[in-house]
C-alpha cells in the first residue's frame, strides 16, 4: 500500500505587499484620509447576536453568475456560513495550536481545527509565507498572541462584551482593558462600511507610500480565491469564501463587496486568499484548493497561519471556573456551584455572619447551627456542629460555644451541682444572707420568709437534731461535773471538819497530861552528877542492863503504879 504525503507548493501566491506587512505611517494617517461623514471614527462596532436558541451555524453553499468589468460572465462557487452568538462560537485560533505564532509555525487548517474542534474553520490573517511570521495583531481567546506596534490594516475583533469591531484601530485600541478583545485578527481592505463599498478609502489608509500603486491596485483588481469575514443587521457573524485561482477563475475585491452586500452585509474586512483560501466543515476540507501539490496533477491546502474556528457554544467562562463542565455553551456546576459560570458557591450569600460558604454548604461557626448558620445550639448541646453533650446540672444549660455553665442564683460549681451554702445566696452564692437571728435565707433571692426544698430541709432538720444532741449532751456533762464537785467538796469538808476535831481532842489530851505531870513532878529525887557516875560504872562493873533508867522513880511511886 503506497501513502502518498501531499505538499502544497505554495505556488497561487496573492500578497499585497512586496516585502512588509502593512504601512508604516500611522493611526494619524488613516484618520486624515477618512472621509468627513466619519470624522475621527477609524472603525465601526455593532452588537453581536447572542441567540442560544438557534443552532450554532448554518453553511450555504453558493453558484452564482458574476459579471466582470469587460461584461464576460463567469460561474463562482463558494461558501456563506451564519454563526450565531458569534462571542461563544467564533474563536482565533494559532496555527497548529497555542503557540504557533511564536514559533512562526505553518499548519494546514484541516489540523488547527482538530485543536478545537472546530465544527467550521476557514483561513484567517496574513503571514510570511518564508519563515512563516504571523502578521498583524492576534488576540486568541483573550490572550494576545502578537502586537501588531499600530499598523493601520483592517482588523477584526470581538470584545468581552460581545461587541464587533471591524476597520483601523489603534495600539491604545487594541491594548484597551475597560472592555478588552477577546479575539482579534487582521487583513487587507475594509471592504463594506455600514452597508457601503469602502475599497478606495481602504485603499488610501492601507497603501503605503512607498508601496507602488500599481502592486497594491493589482492585489484588490484581480480574481482571485478570497475569504472574507463580516456581520448583518442581527449581529450574526458571516464568514464568506470562494474558490479560485490568481487570474484564472475566482472574484477580485470589488465583486466580493459587492457580492456581500447584495447578502446585507454591513461590515466586511478582506483575509488572506489566493492558495491560502481554505474552508474546512466538520474536521473535512470542503473546498477547491488552488495551490499545486508536489504531484503537478494534484491540488492541496496549504499550511497556514492563524484559523477563524466555529465551534460549539462556549461558556463563560470556558472552563466554568473549575468547578464544572461546558456542555453545549452551558455550564453544569458541580455541587454546591451555582450558573452561570460557576464562579459562586450556592450558599454564597445565605451563610450570614455566623458561618463560611464552602463547596458543601455553609460550615457554620462553633455554637451554630441551621442551613444557612443562623440557629443557637439546641439546648443541652454546644461547639463544633453543636453535636458536644453539655455537662450542666440541675438543668442548666451552657454555654453553645464553649460549653461553660452560667450557673443561675442559687448554684454554683463548675456544673452548678452544687446549692448555695448556708448563709449565703445569689449569683455565685457571693452575697450573705440578712436575716436576723441568723436565720437562713432563700438561696436564690435572699427572702427570710422561705420554705425550704425537701433536701434542704431534711439536712436542716438533721443538723438541728445533730446540734441539739450535742448540746444535751455538753449540758448532761457540764452538770455531771457540777455535781461531782459539790459531793468532793462535802467530803473534803468533813475530813477537814474531822481532821480538825480529832487534832483538838488530841491538843486536849496532852494539855490534860502537861498539866497533870506538872502536879507531880516533886516526887522525883535530885542525884549529884558525881553520884550517878559513880552510879553508872558501878552497873558497868556488875554488869547491870546499861539501859537501866538513870533516874527512877521513888518506891512509893513505883507501887502506884504496880
Amino acid at each position: 500500500m503506497l501513502i502518498f504525503h501531499r505538499h502544497s507548493l505554495d505556488d497561487d501566491l496573492l500578497l499585497p505587499y512586496t516585502k512588509s506587512h502593512g504601512p508604516s505611517h500611522s493611526h494619524r494617517h488613516v484618520r486624515d484620509c477618512q472621509p468627513i461623514a466619519h470624522g475621527n471614527v477609524t472603525h465601526e462596532t455593532w452588537a453581536a447576536s447572542k441567540d442560544s436558541t438557534s443552532p450554532v451555524f448554518k453553511s450555504n453553499i453558493f453558484i452564482s453568475d458574476i459579471t466582470d468589468d469587460s461584461g464576460v460572465h463567469r460561474r463562482v462557487s463558494g461558501h456563506i456560513t451564519e454563526v450565531h452568538d458569534p462571542l461563544r462560537t467564533v474563536s482565533v485560533l494559532e496555527p497548529g495550536g497555542p503557540g504557533g505564532c511564536k514559533r512562526s509555525h505553518r499548519e494546514l487548517v484541516e489540523h488547527t481545527a482538530k485543536t478545537r474542534k472546530c465544527l467550521i474553520a476557514q483561513n484567517g490573517g496574513y503571514f510570511d509565507i518564508d519563515s512563516g511570521q504571523c502578521f498583524g495583531n492576534v488576540m486568541s481567546d483573550g490572550k494576545l498572541v502578537r502586537n501588531s506596534g499600530g499598523i493601520q490594516n483592517a482588523q477584526f475583533g470581538i470584545r468581552k462584551d460581545g461587541t464587533l469591531v471591524f476597520g483601523y484601530l489603534s495600539e491604545d485600541d487594541v491594548l484597551d482593558q475597560v472592555n478588552p478583545f477577546v479575539q482579534l485578527i487582521s487583513g487587507v481592505v475594509w471592504l463594506l462600511r455600514n452597508g457601503e463599498i469602502y475599497i478606495n478609502e481602504s485603499m488610501q489608509a492601507e497603501c503605503d507610500k512607498t508601496q507602488m500603486t500599481g502592486k497594491f491596485q493589482e492585489f484588490v483588481d484581480v480574481i482571485s480565491a478570497r475569504t472574507a469575514v463580516g456581520h448583518d443587521a442581527e449581529g450574526k457573524l458571516v464568514l464568506f469564501h470562494v474558490d479560485g485561482q490568481t487570474r484564472v477563475r475566482g472574484m477580485n475585491l470589488w465583486q466580493v463587496a459587492k457580492f456581500l452586500k447584495e447578502q446585507n452585509i454591513l461590515n466586511a474586512i478582506n483575509l488572506d486568499g489566493g492558495g491560502s483560501a481554505t474552508y474546512v466543515l466538520n474536521g473535512s476540507l470542503a473546498n477547491y484548493p488552488s495551490d499545486h501539490c508536489d504531484l503537478p496533477k494534484w491540488r492541496c491546502p496549504r499550511a497556514v497561519s492563524t484559523v477563524l474556528c466555529v465551534h460549539e457554544r462556549l461558556c463563560q467562562p470556558e472552563d466554568c471556573n473549575g468547578h464544572g463542565r461546558c456542555v453545549e455553551g452551558q455550564c453544569v456546576c458541580r455541587e454546591g456551584w451555582s450558573r452561570p459560570g460557576c464562579a459562586n458557591l450556592t450558599c454564597q450569600a445565605e451563610c450570614g455572619e455566623h458561618g463560611i460558604c464552602t463547596e458543601n454548604g455553609c460550615v457554620c461557626d462553633s455554637g451554630w447551627m441551621g442551613l444557612n448558620c443562623s440557629q443557637v445550639c439546641a439546648a443541652g448541646f454546644y461547639g463544633d456542629g453543636c453535636k458536644q453533650t453539655c455537662a450542666c446540672t440541675n438543668g442548666v444549660s451552657c454555654d453553645p460555644v464553649h460549653g461553660w455553665c452560667t450557673c443561675p442564683a442559687g448554684l454554683h460549681g463548675d456544673f452548678c451541682e452544687q446549692e448555695c451554702p448556708l448563709g449565703f445566696y445569689g449569683l455565685n452564692c457571693k452575697q450573705s444572707c440578712q436575716c436576723h437571728d441568723m436565720c437562713q435565707c432563700n438561696a436564690v433571692t435572699g427572702s427570710c420568709n422561705t420554705t425550704y426544698q425537701e433536701e434542704r430541709n431534711i439536712s436542716l432538720n438533721r443538723a438541728g437534731h445533730c446540734l441539739a444532741a450535742q448540746m444535751l449532751r455538753e449540758w448532761r456533762q457540764e452538770e455531771e461535773a457540777e455535781y461531782l464537785s459539790e459531793q468532793s467538796w462535802l467530803v473534803i469538808c468533813a475530813i477537814l471538819a474531822t481532821s480538825l476535831l480529832a487534832s483538838l481532842a488530841g491538843n486536849l489530851i496532852q494539855t490534860c497530861r502537861k498539866c497533870k505531870a506538872r502536879g507531880q513532878r516533886a516526887d522525883y529525887s535530885y542525884l549529884p552528877l558525881g553520884e550517878i557516875n559513880g552510879l553508872v560504872e558501878r552497873s558497868r562493873g556488875q554488869g547491870t542492863n546499861s539501859g537501866t533508867a538513870l533516874f527512877q522513880k521513888e518506891d512509893s511511886d513505883s507501887q502506884d503504879s504496880s
